[in-house]
């Protein structure tokens, strides 16, 4: 199995993808740490809720070099890189508690955030490779760990800092650590780039030229498909206490939402690789679009009941999005990846801050009839996305 060249096709090795999905779970443990921590640093470092909220930008901002990233990933055996990353990300996570200053502190969650960079550029074509015909199935298994891992994250690091103290914090590191040494043994087993991938992945122009036809869609799907994602996550907890929730039913609701995206996730993914890509995008992005109306205008105990299907359906076109993303071009998986994640947070920051002031200006009710019927405005672009170059019945 040494290269793995022959992982690429034929069937789906399931505890191959199971670990690089273990990996992504790790790995969003750690990153996921930095919310429950911004209450403490404000504090301890005398911040403004300004210089707290801007912590974010040093751990996220990276993910705008992914395609940069992702196409040094599809010309160079990168496998050891994905393989520190949970480590590297453990140790600069674990020891922000202990950051002397606001350089510090932005200069860890910078490394951390490179970290993150690469593993999320890198690692979903290395899955993606060793799903066969699966490759939807295989981005499920990628989606479920990193859900399980910001679930887990915040409940770490709260418990550990309330147990033991701040100082203790950098011992938390120790399960990325082992993690990345676990990783470092499993990545021999990884696929390598095969030597037609390189050759086709020559050059960062010729790559985008060749990858153009994706963009355009791609953008247009992300956009408004992130009107309803932003509603659906970001404001539900709001939008159900202004209609007279309380903080308990708010928060549970969340966690409601989030469990039945994780199976959705799941089932999406694999759905696509039998039903087509396309399908099962405009019923992800129509349903949600219903769903988000039907919630809006319901009322008490009622809205609880509709979230699990909303939260199915809200996050069933993630993975499927994903593997849409890698077949356009094979050889150029990463690059494509790496695109569509820059994308994404670059599109669902703005998208997030423009639902906020609609919300501000017209209420969350007239707000979230909105989103939906915005949402609905990314079905042509998801009709759009063009065929897979390796696939049928897509």
């Amino acid at each position: 199995m040494e290269g793995g060249g022959h992982h690429q096709n034929g069937e789906f090795h399931t505890a191959a993808v199971a670990v690089v999905g273990a990996a992504h779970s790790v790995h969003d443990t750690y990153s996921a740490f930095l919310p429950p921590l911004i209450p403490e640093l404000m504090r301890r470092l005398a911040l403004t809720r300004a210089e707290a909220g801007s912590l974010t930008v040093f751990l996220q901002a990276p993910s705008l070099l992914q395609p940069l990233i992702g196409h040094l990933g599809d010309r160079r055996d990168l496998r050891w890189l994905v393989a520190a990353t949970p480590g590297l990300t453990a140790l600069a996570m674990t020891w922000l508690p202990l950051a002397p200053g606001f350089p510090a502190a932005a200069a860890l969650l910078l490394v951390a955030g490179l970290s993150s960079a690469a593993l999320h550029a890198l690692a979903p074509p290395i899955a993606g490779r060793l799903s066969g015909p699966a490759l939807g199935r295989g981005m499920g298994f990628w989606m479920v760990g990193g859900e399980l891992g910001r679930a887990v994250g915040p409940a770490v690091i709260v418990s550990g800092i309330s147990l033991f103290g701040p100082r203790s914090s950098p011992w938390l590191a120790l399960g990325g650590v082992l993690a990345s040494l676990l990783l470092f043994f499993r990545a021999r087993q990884w696929p390598r780039v095969e030597e037609e991938e390189q050759r086709g992945g020559s050059g960062l122009a010729e790559g985008l030229r060749r990858l153009a036809p994706l963009l355009g869609p791609l953008a247009g799907l992300v956009l408004f498909r992130a009107f309803l994602l932003s509603a659906v996550t970001t404001y539900l907890p709001l939008f159900l206490r202004e209609q007279g929730a309380g903080l308990w039913i708010s928060g549970a609701a969340l966690t409601i939402l989030e469990a039945a995206g994780v199976v959705g996730a799941l089932l999406g993914g694999s759905l696509s690789d039998r039903l087509g890509r396309r399908r099962i995008l405009v019923g992800s992005l129509a349903g949600t679009s219903a769903l988000l109306l039907v919630l809006s205008e319901l009322s008490g105990a009622a809205r609880l009941a509709v979230l699990p299907a909303l939260g199915f359906l809200a996050l069933s076109a993630t993975p499927v999005v994903m593997a849409v993303s890698q077949e356009v071009d094979p050889s150029r998986r990463a690059l494509a990846n790496g695109l569509y994640m820059a994308l994404s947070f670059t599109i669902r920051s703005l998208v997030v801050v423009a639902v906020g002031a609609l919300a501000d200006r017209f209420g969350m009710v007239p707000t979230y009839h909105g989103c939906a019927v915005i949402g609905l405005c990314g079905i042509p672009f998801a009709l759009l996305l063009p065929r897979p170059l390796q696939r049928s019945g897509s």
